[in-house]
């Protein structure tokens, strides 16, 4: 059932964006015609996995990502929801949040079974906590790289933006971790 789930999200979304492409071709936009296929691309993920992977999937997560890239592509840059000064920090934040619950979720699949009793509630903060700061860190070097190589301005605000954002994946990243930990230990205790 998750899996027809993400199947029918994903596959929404990009149909969503594809009939912003066109729309906005009709109408000379072609920044926000850009921004929709690159929605279409970010949109095809979780599709393309479902379809060609045996992958489980986390159904929050993969909602929660979807729901991020409304906010970031559709009103952050489509709308000129990033003109508001505050949106790209929140979504830095909601970012390193989903991030570092994506980290959860890997980890969980990557470490053995029995070896959940033996996991320190430590590891698991840094884990989540390092997963969503590297994620924030990638984003920074593409906006970066794009602005070098290709002449745009992702980095809008240079390094006050950079850092501010690196700073708001971080805590978003820092608050799913201090919860990861906790609910580490607790299921420790119970053990």
């Amino acid at each position: 059932m998750n899996r027809k789930l993400v199947i029918l999200l994903s596959s929404l979304y990009v149909v969503f964006m594809a009939i912003l492409v066109f729309y906005y071709r009709q109408h000379g936009q072609d920044f926000k015609s850009t921004v929709a296929i690159g929605g279409i691309a970010c949109g095809a993920i979780p599709l393309l996995l479902a379809l060609f992977t045996k992958l489980q999937f986390n159904l929050p997560i993969v909602i929660s990502y979807l729901i991020f890239l409304i906010g970031s592509q559709y009103f952050g840059s489509i709308r000129g929801w990033y003109g508001l000064g505050w949106w790209d920090t929140f979504m830095h934040f909601v970012s390193g949040a989903i991030l570092a619950f994506a980290g959860i979720a890997l980890y969980e699949r990557l470490i053995h079974r029995n070896a959940g009793a033996h996991i320190s509630p430590w590891f698991v903060f840094l884990f989540t906590l390092a997963f969503a700061a590297l994620g924030g860190v990638l984003w920074e070097i593409y906006e970066f790289s794009c602005d070098q190589f290709f002449g745009m301005t992702l980095q809008g605000g240079g390094n006050t933006d950079t850092m501010t954002d690196l700073i708001a994946d971080t805590v978003g990243g820092l608050v799913i971790a201090i919860w990861a930990g906790i609910r580490t230990k607790i299921k420790l205790n119970q053990i």
